[in-house]
């Protein structure tokens, strides 16, 4: 069973930290990744940092823009994290745009994911169908579970689709707009979050966006078995340094 799946399994609500690799500076990856972990994050989410990223907001773009300036490319993270299942057992997926894994070749990035120790992927700009039709049974040869995005304006007819095709968790979106932090949710999201655990999918949801501390958090996994933070943990990366990462972790739950 893949690590997601096993971790999914799990009786609690779960805390995804988003972090850009190669930032604040380019050989951060691997201790941000030990020290979640050492402080108790369920999963992670590496983002492979890219020169166009539409659905990310200013502050994940800024520290794409840094980590691609430091030197951060596809076959350097790899190169990172060739050995990081020697210290760290979480679920570790990789988010990042289609483009530069088709410039790597799909099939010879998802095998790299699989020999370093990478349980997923997020590719926002994989349309699912597209995946279904064309890269469905590479991303299983390779034991890679595929996690897709809804947000409150996917019809339910798609989000059905999306359900059928996945075999790991549905990343909810709280909102339309791109990554951002909130102090709390409307009622319109609190609704949609409420909408979808009704359809009673047979993969959990898993709400990003939006999500900087622990009222969003509470709010965020009322309806879902889990919540992502990425921009509130940039911003605590880039105000005080890779070791302040206890202290943000505590303020969540």
């Amino acid at each position: 069973m893949n690590r997601i799946q096993e971790k999914l399994q799990e009786d609690k609500k779960l805390l995804s930290i988003y972090f850009t690799a190669g930032y604040p500076k380019f050989n951060d990856t691997v201790s941000i990744i030990q020290d979640l972990e050492k402080n108790g994050v369920d999963m992670i989410e590496i983002g492979l940092p890219f020169s166009d990223p539409l659905a990310d907001g200013p502050t994940i773009q800024e520290s794409s823009t840094l980590a691609l300036r430091n030197g951060m490319t596809t076959e350097k993270l790899f190169q990172q994290l060739k050995d990081i299942r020697k210290t760290v057992n979480i679920p570790l997926i990789i988010m990042g745009y289609f483009n530069p894994m088709l410039q790597y070749g799909v099939e010879e990035f998802c095998k790299k994911c699989e020999e370093i120790g990478i349980d997923g992927l997020i590719i926002p700009d994989l349309p699912v169908d597209v995946y279904s039709e064309k890269y469905q049974a590479v991303f299983e040869k390779y034991n890679l579970i595929n996690v897709f995005l809804i947000t409150p304006q996917t019809s339910a007819e798609r989000i059905g689709f999306i359900d059928s095709v996945s075999n790991g968790f549905i990343y909810m979106v709280s909102s339309a707009s791109v990554t951002g932090t909130t102090s709390s949710f409307g009622n319109d999201t609190k609704d949609y979050f409420k909408r979808i655990s009704g359809m009673n999918l047979k993969n959990p949801q898993i709400v990003g966006f939006g999500i900087s501390d622990k009222q969003s958090f509470k709010e965020a996994t009322e309806y879902s078995n889990g919540a992502i933070i990425g921009s509130a943990f940039i911003k605590q990366l880039t105000k005080n340094g890779v070791e302040s990462i206890s202290e943000f972790v505590k303020t969540i739950r």
